[in-house]
């Protein structure tokens, strides 16, 4: 098989070490807007299945000629999200499948057409969302009947380097797309009652929790999007009183975001500064993000829980799905790198082999045999973890 891959940054660098390790994989093209810097990454990894070619993601003209003249079996979009549905209106044209890790969004525009055209489209195949999703619908199913979920995810230091800048934060994905996901609205479930959360305002204290995480201490959660718009994807009724997707990071971050976005500094609009035009948004990525990069041999953290409540039986149980994943040294990447770009490879690779045959715009938690996944992941060196409670659940957190 031949993929197509756009974007040779953080996770696109995984997605290609895993392509080139696969044997299902005989040809791998990977797309940039700085080709030279992709083929010299390409060079230093000594990668024998992969070539680079020029990307301008921009162009809905290029990126066809570039599937027409690749000719892959399926693509995988690791480009920042507001690209993602110009790559895959442009996979449906061309008669490729397509994966991303991010959200869906309009995707559901192209629906019919992918089907038509025999094309599988499979966003959301990434880590949060994606792992996150099948490790909710596994809590889900042991379940006979459901009154909460909860999802957790986190990409945090590990403790040894989190306290070396007061946001106990440090970069290990695209920093501009953090701070644009800390303005998000959010919306959830608390004791049946639909709560929105203004854009901005995630960080409020009224709007998080903490959780104890094994072998890691307490963190902090804030709302992390839109969870309830996930209730149809699970098929979840009215007897649902709690439905919530959280993000974590370490206790102080919150404070201190919170009160940056208070002040402005998480805006867009560009403010006057002696003659020249910046952004708030922009200052905090380019003045932090050499104050917030990893050393060589300091490692990340991610932290998945998907956790589920209700009754099994007629008796009250909570399911807790756990996956705590670390920087591989030996390699470099992260773990938010391996947890997002090795799931998006293992997407594609699903699809090709024909473990996935269904055509159209798929969903992790519906579409992606959860067995099969798992399995893959311990092949990588990721373990997930249950745990469960058969009495006094109470509520999910």
């Amino acid at each position: 098989m031949k993929i197509l891959v756009l974007g040779v940054g953080l996770q696109g660098k995984a997605v290609l070490h895993d392509l080139e390790r696969s044997e299902q994989v005989r040809e791998i093209v990977a797309a940039d807007m700085n080709a030279e810097a992709a083929e010299d990454h390409i060079r230093r990894k000594g990668y024998r299945k992969t070539s680079v070619v020029h990307l301008d993601a921009t162009s809905t003209e290029h990126l066809e000629r570039l599937l027409r003249s690749v000719r892959p079996h399926a693509v995988i979009c690791m480009l920042p999200p507001h690209f993602g549905f110009k790559v895959a209106e442009a996979a449906v044209v061309c008669g490729v499948h397509f994966v991303s890790s991010s959200y869906t969004g309009d995707l559901v525009r192209l629906d019919q057409a992918a089907r038509s055209a025999g094309v599988t489209l499979l966003p959301e195949m990434g880590m949060d969302p994606g792992i996150d999703l099948v490790l909710c619908r596994l809590a889900l199913e042991e379940l006979d009947q459901v009154h909460g979920l909860h999802s957790y995810g986190a990409g945090v230091p590990e403790p040894a380097c989190a306290d070396h800048n007061p946001l106990r934060y440090k970069i290990s994905w695209t920093f501009d797309g953090v701070l644009k996901a800390y303005k998000r609205p959010a919306r959830f479930l608390a004791d049946g009652r639909e709560v929105r959360v203004a854009e901005g305002k995630v960080f409020w204290p009224e709007y998080g929790h903490t959780v104890e995480v094994p072998g890691l201490g307490t963190l902090e959660a804030y709302p992390n999007g839109d969870a309830v718009a996930y209730m149809d994807t699970f098929g979840l009724g009215r007897e649902v009183r709690a439905m919530g997707r959280f993000a974590l990071r370490w206790p102080g971050h919150n404070a201190l975001v919170n009160a940056l976005s208070e002040l402005g500094f998480l805006e867009d609009a560009p403010v006057d500064v002696g003659g020249c035009s910046v952004s708030p948004r922009q200052f905090l990525v380019h003045h932090l993000t050499p104050r917030l990069t990893f050393a060589d041999d300091e490692r990340d953290v991610v932290i998945l829980l998907a956790r589920a409540w209700g009754l099994k039986d007629g008796e009250p149980r909570r399911v807790s799905y756990w996956l705590i994943d670390y920087r591989d040294l030996e390699t470099g990447l992260f773990a938010m790198n391996r947890t997002v770009g090795y799931t998006a490879a293992i997407g594609a690779q699903l699809i090709l082999n024909c473990t996935i045959t269904r055509r159209g715009l798929l969903n992790p938690a519906r579409d992606v045999p959860p067995d099969v996944l798992l399995s893959e992941l311990k092949r990588r060196g990721m373990t997930v973890q249950k745990e469960v409670e058969d009495h006094g659940a109470g509520t999910g957190i």
